[in-house]
């Protein structure tokens, strides 16, 4: 246990970080996991809706460090192929 008043004050702000950057992080894989559903499901219209919302989410864990900008490139890179190869038949 901490002993000094600056490492208890740092271990109440850790915890408080993590749990926040723990919901991001889960809104962000149940964000693609929703993604990755519809486009299971073949629909055009709902999984470009979908995307842009997928996209929006992953920016913002980017943004505050949740994940890396490359591994976010890498997501929507790969996504959006996914997307655009239902509107070819």
């Amino acid at each position: 246990m901490p002993i000094t008043k600056s490492a208890i004050k740092r271990l109440r702000q850790n915890k408080v970080r993590n749990l926040r950057n723990r919901a991001s992080k889960t809104n962000l894989r149940s964000t693609i996991k929703k993604l990755r559903g519809t486009i299971e499901g073949r629909d055009r219209s709902l999984a470009q809706t979908t995307l842009g919302a997928a996209i929006s989410v992953i920016d913002k864990a980017v943004s505050t460090g949740i994940i890396h900008k490359n591994a976010a490139a890498r997501f929507k890179s790969r996504l959006s192929r996914q997307v655009n190869a239902l509107q070819s038949p």
